[in-house]
């Protein structure tokens, strides 16, 4: 058994299943099978369009045409491109993302994908990921038998490499002693996966099989204590596995191993960049919306939903530098974001960018909308109707529109094209490219619905977007009220917004912003004795919020300095009316969430 469960990091705040009915239908893993719990990867953080389309309207996933949503690697395949095949990994999202902090293209595929798809699309190499399943179960995924032909070279990863044995010849049992966690390994052969590579090294194990006889042809590479066969391989034939997970940080020169394979032994050129994304990605915008507009005689207009966040801003910046004044840009102020955030946003794209935008202020509608709610479910779908109802209004006032732009991103694709996890439960509503409506009377535009988060940030520096911006901290859809745990008031969220800023601005004079996931206040729900001055208070407390990560899946809390922690406090209470207490939150994920709602 290549991952079991009991090996797995628990659910993310991602991690939850859909309600019951069309939404059901659209989270499934990528190969269509019951996956593990870990397998649902987090969306993006901005309150993009289609959060909400997803939560207000819960409509079933529509079938898109191909100039709806043009595939785009199908189209235009990007040179040297590595496939990820998914066997249910927990990790197949981060083997993709590791290969293109390499500079080189890598998508994530169906593990059935066959090869002759795979060349068209111009896959240079193939990764085959760890999976959930023993490849000697019955319903075990298996791959494409040409895969094994030589033509590509494969390298088998956990449950890849063990396939690899099995499906060549050789034995997969289950292990005497089996390997979860860290572990150390005896690199006994090169073969070119291993150059420049000391020969002990720290990686990271999760297997209850083991490779136990080796298919003819093949040669062991790696050994531990009790798996002799900890990596293989058959040069000849361009087939390589390891038993490991290079993929993780737990495996320090995991980063070296995929190096050698990708642009050693598949000899596959670095040239995936932020500048040529953006080149070829513009190219692509203004031919596409070019050509629609001299085949139906309409302008070729374009509206996008900027939400203040990263994903819109970039995906705003790349169609409008494809279209330019084509582009009109829709901002729902709904009163719900952080001190200062629209500001920044109409300084940049307005005055900086010369885009087309339009700033609706609708705070008075949402604040009366949401009066009386506290459940945060709740929170959530009445924002999301709200903003669906204001960015119609304010998209039928601009005429015939002919695409809708989206900050759609590749975790979303992968899934969005993915039955829930069978062990996962719905921790709290999170967006997915199916929640658009079916009878959408827009073609989409979706620039990013190929990059990983990271590689959106690089794209924005490129366009030339602040720092401020394309270095935001993650933050909710819906925005300040689910920071506010009860009721969501003006005033409430004035005292929140308040308090936030200054959160914000000691972690910035601390130089900790950046080296932090997310920091942020929460206004509960709790009212506490104090005395300021010579009186007695009865006032708000307020919680704090700091934590590291690496990609939002787990999340520890930040040990963040003494005296860091008391500017904030002395300035909250000191500062922000109504507020006399401050307390540190130092939960980790699991069992907590990020977000306190």
């Amino acid at each position: 058994m290549a991952e079991p469960e009991e090996s797995q990091h628990p659910a993310s705040e991602a991690a939850g299943a859909a309600t019951p009915g069309a939404a059901l239908q659209r989270g499934k893993t990528v190969h269509g099978e019951a996956a593990n719990a870990g397998h649902r990867v987090l969306a993006p953080d901005d309150a993009e369009v289609e959060a909400y389309l997803e939560v207000a309207l819960d409509a079933p996933a529509p079938e898109r045409t191909p100039t709806d949503r043009p595939p785009v690697a199908a189209a235009t395949p990007e040179p040297g491109t590595v496939a990820v095949l998914d066997f249910g990994s927990q990790f197949a999202q981060l083997i993709a993302r590791r290969v293109r902090e390499l500079n080189v293209y890598s998508e994530l595929l169906p593990h059935d994908t066959p090869l002759a798809e795979l060349e068209r699309r111009g896959v240079k190499a193939v990764i085959l990921s760890g999976g959930p399943n023993s490849v000697y179960d019955e319903a075990a995924p298996r791959a494409d038998a040409s895969i094994w032909s030589g033509r590509l070279p494969v390298l088998g990863i956990c449950y890849g490499a063990q396939l690899m044995a099995l499906e060549l010849g050789g034995d997969v049992l289950p292990a005497s002693k089996r390997e979860y966690g860290p572990a150390t390994v005896q690199l006994t052969r090169d073969d070119g996966l291993f150059t420049g590579i000391e020969r002990e090294q720290p990686v990271w194990m999760s297997h209850g099989d083991s490779i136990t006889r080796l298919p003819e042809g093949f040669h062991a590479t790696a050994q531990t204590d009790s798996t002799p066969f900890a990596g293989l391989a058959a040069p000849d034939r361009h087939l390589y596995g390891i038993q490991f997970h290079p993929e993780v940080v737990h495996t320090p020169r995991g980063r070296d191993v995929l190096r050698n394979f990708v642009t050693g032994i598949a000899g596959v050129a670095p040239s995936w960049t932020p500048a040529n994304f953006v080149e070829s990605t513009v190219a692509e915008i203004r031919d596409r919306v070019d050509r629609h507009a001299a085949a139906t005689g309409s302008d070729g207009k374009v509206i996008c939903a900027l939400s203040g966040g990263v994903d819109s801003a970039v995906a705003a910046a790349l169609v409008h530098r494809a279209v330019g004044d084509r582009l009109t840009c829709i901002y729902v102020d709904h009163g719900l974001m952080r001190k200062k955030e629209s500001e920044l946003l109409r300084a940049t794209f307005e005055a900086n960018l010369g885009m087309r935008l339009v700033m609706v202020d609708a705070r008075e509608r949402f604040i009366a909308r949401l009066a009386g709610v506290a459940d945060p479910e709740q929170k959530r779908r009445i924002i999301g109707d709200e903003f669906i109802r204001v960015f119609e209004e304010e998209a039928t006032r601009l005429g015939r529109i002919d695409f809708l732009t989206q900050g759609t991103l590749y975790p979303d694709v992968i899934e969005s094209t993915a039955p829930e996890t069978k062990a996962a439960q719905k921790i709290k509503t999170h967006h997915n490219v199916g929640g658009l409506p079916a009878d959408l009377r827009f073609q989409l535009i979706e620039p990013l619905r190929y990059l990983f988060k990271d590689e959106v940030r690089l794209v924005g520096l490129e366009l030339g977007l602040p720092d401020a911006m394309v270095h935001r901290q993650p933050f909710p859809g819906p925005g300040l009220a689910i920071r506010i745990i009860g009721e969501v008031t003006a005033e409430r969220l004035d005292t929140l917004r308040d308090a936030d800023w200054i959160v914000i601005d000691e972690i910035k004079a601390a130089g900790l912003y950046r080296s932090v996931w997310q920091s942020f206040a929460i206004l509960t729900p709790v009212r506490s004795v104090g005395v300021m001055g010579d009186g007695r208070t009865y006032a708000n407390v307020v919680a704090i919020r700091v934590v590291t990560s690496e990609d939002g899946m787990t999340a520890d809390w930040a040990k963040l300095p003494y005296d860091v922690l008391g500017k904030i406090s002395s300035r909250i209470v000191n500062e922000v009316p109504g507020v006399n207490r401050v307390v540190y939150d130092i939960s980790s994920k699991p069992p907590a969430t990020i977000e306190w709602e």
